[in-house]
């Protein structure tokens, strides 16, 4: 029988982000010409990730069976959730349930700070 203990800690490593992510040495990855976003940090178990979004940008709607917590740090966003749409503002935040579909419209350019359970190997890839 194969020993693959050596290859968990490989994986679980990989899957690791360095301790001290500083926003401004963190590759922006253009998502299209409207959305960035930056990965800031992240474990195997939850993950931390910064989604700018320019006047129009549209985050499609979709699905994961990830738990997402999110924040508006900044702009206005029109965000639905299954069947709700609500405008959402700076201070607002928001829960997506695992496989719930999302998606939202920005109002007013913004940054959205997304939190997610486990990780989004994905966005990583």
């Amino acid at each position: 029988m194969k020993d693959t203990t050596e290859e968990n800690q490989t994986t679980q490593k990989e899957a690791t982000s360095q301790e001290f992510l500083f926003g401004d040495q963190v590759a922006w990855e253009t998502i299209d010409p409207k959305l960035k976003r930056q990965v800031l940090g992240y474990d195997d178990k939850i993950m931390l990730v910064k989604v700018a979004f320019e006047e129009g940008g549209v985050g499609q709607m979709h699905e994961h069976h990830h738990s997402q917590v999110t924040y508006v740090e900044s702009g206005e966003f029109e965000m639905t959730i299954g069947d709700q749409t609500h405008l959402i503002k700076a201070g607002d935040s928001y829960y997506v349930p695992p496989h719930a579909l999302h998606g939202c419209v920005c109002k007013k350019a913004g940054v959205l700070i997304d939190v997610f359970s486990p990780l989004r190997e994905d966005f990583i890839a």
